[in-house]
């Protein structure tokens, strides 16, 4: 009897290997069935901060992971774990993104979940940005994800199942003095992400923003872009007195409670939006709601000693 091809046949997340002939050994059928069984997550930033820890809480929850980021080679924990892939992608190289993508799949079969991580903060007055400052960080934190969410759309699309987490900032909801760029950004995301709801809820796909308040991660180090005021002088005190009140911000250093929001809104099966994190990002987030405008400009300058 000719020996017929194996048929992967997908049934409600699993696979279902037929086989005829002459047989098929049963363990590799059952390793088959149970790796396609598990999910898979992307994320992208993920050689520190919340994309590292994040990674590593979901390999701990028995997913395949694939950890992405711009210089996979210098990455020494991460590859060590068995179902973590390591791939490279810059957000601001489409090509990058298309093979990450691409490889993962081939890798895991296909993507449940994509965690948007990567980005960082363009500090100083806008007047004094350079028109490429103004260009990175929005290709970095809005563009980048955008092309990210379009190469993992397709195969969500086709499985009709997904859920898409963008990781925004409580800087997505309230705004601090010399940070108009970055803010705008975040706002942007927390925008896009409302509104593909619409489109994508129908066919199967969630969305999802966590949104952090202030943690010790390299964000606030070579994550942070200062570009201050440039010489230009009638921004230089407060701009100084910003800096100085944010020298002494209260960071927390519990950044798995970062990862915990992740990984909650990646199972948590539910139509919930925002996760806000941390107790200053609550508090400022409920501040904003309670206060107009005017008022919370005021206390916003006040706060910050400007």
């Amino acid at each position: 009897m000719a020996v017929k091809s194996l048929i992967p046949k997908m049934y409600k997340g699993s696979v279902e290997i037929y086989k005829s002939g002459c047989g098929l050994n049963q363990n590799f059928a059952l390793q088959i069935k149970y790796k396609a069984m598990k999910k898979t997550v992307l994320i992208t930033g993920a050689s520190s901060g919340f994309g590292k820890v994040s990674a590593k809480l979901f390999h701990t929850n028995d997913w395949n992971v694939i950890a992405t980021m711009r210089s996979p080679e210098k990455e020494t924990e991460l590859s060590t774990l068995r179902n973590v892939f390591i791939s490279k992608l810059d957000v601001t190289d489409k090509l990058s993104i298309q093979n990450a993508v691409k490889e993962g799949i081939e890798k895991f079969g296909k993507i449940d979940v994509l965690v948007n991580n990567a980005g960082y903060g363009a500090l100083g007055a806008l007047e004094a940005a350079t028109e490429e400052q103004v260009k990175q960080q929005f290709d970095v934190n809005l563009f980048g994800l955008i092309e990210v969410t379009k190469a993992v759309l397709p195969g969500m699309r086709q499985q009709k199942s997904g859920t898409i987490i963008n990781v925004s900032s409580v800087g997505g909801r309230v705004t601090f003095p010399f940070s108009s760029l970055y803010h705008a950004t975040k706002f942007a995301v927390e925008g896009l992400t409302e509104s593909m709801q619409y489109e994508l809820n129908p066919l199967g796909i969630r969305l999802k923003i966590v949104e952090p308040g202030g943690y010790k991660t390299e964000f606030a180090g070579r994550s942070m872009a200062l570009f201050g005021v440039n010489g230009l002088g009638d921004y230089q005190p407060p701009f100084d007195k910003f800096i100085a009140m944010l020298d002494k911000w209260p960071m927390s250093e519990n950044i798995g409670e970062v990862a915990d929001a992740i990984y909650e809104a990646a199972t948590d099966g539910t139509e919930k939006l925002r996760y806000p994190v941390g107790d200053d990002a609550a508090q400022l987030i409920a501040t904003r709601k309670q206060m107009d405008d005017v008022n919370f400009k005021k206390m916003m300058a006040a706060q910050t000693g400007i």
